[in-house]
């Protein structure tokens, strides 16, 4: 039987109306249309400290950190739609992710790694004509060093406060066959590596 690859898509930005949950919103349409089955996430429902290791030892992990991995666990791929802030990712982005790649247990005490074996895949917005690509080069690494297998096709919204239409859809054709690309490869790959087959 063929595997119906599960994606999870969050953006990197918890503001009302912010172009990165709109891309992601975007992104969640495609995904689904593509014959992918789809969680979206908001970091808004999971709020973090800031990532210290004295925090760590004393209090030990955050629990919105392990409902976090375990629902990220469960899929078999993952888009992040990520906002530049000053040519960078912002710091809710990066610190959830250095939470979601400490030295997690489950319940039982078996480690919980919830990015191994995990494919990834990048889109930025801004509401200039680069779209957040400068993000996107940070975040790439940032996504490899914590073990995800992150694709090469991504897609930046530029000029983003009129990219979208009422109904979240991207006006613009280039920009939406790249979105199409973008999730049609991610899942692609999350198919063939997914842990279900």
């Amino acid at each position: 039987m063929s595997v119906i690859p599960r994606i999870v898509v969050f953006a990197g930005s918890t503001r009302s109306g912010a172009y990165s949950g709109k891309t992601a919103g975007a992104a969640v349409k495609m995904l689904a249309i593509l014959g992918g089955e789809v969680t979206q996430l908001s970091l808004l429902d999971y709020p973090l400290p800031l990532m210290n290791e004295d925090l760590e030892r004393d209090q030990g992990i955050p629990a919105n950190v392990m409902r976090l991995a375990k629902i990220i666990d469960i899929h078999d791929g993952i888009l992040i739609a990520t906002p530049e802030y000053n040519a960078s990712i912002p710091p809710l982005l990066k610190n959830t992710l250095d939470w979601l790649s400490r030295n997690l247990k489950d319940s039982s005490g078996r480690p919980l790694k919830p990015f191994d074996g995990k494919v990834a895949a990048l889109c930025s917005s801004s509401t200039g004509a680069f779209g957040g690509m400068r993000a996107l080069n940070h975040l790439r690494p940032v996504c490899m060093g914590i073990g995800l297998e992150v694709i090469t096709p991504q897609c930046s919204v530029s000029n983003a406060k009129t990219a979208f239409d009422d109904n979240g859809e991207l006006v613009n054709e280039r920009t939406r066959a790249t979105m199409e690309r973008t999730c049609k490869t991610l899942l692609e790959h999350a198919k063939l590596l997914s842990r279900r087959i």
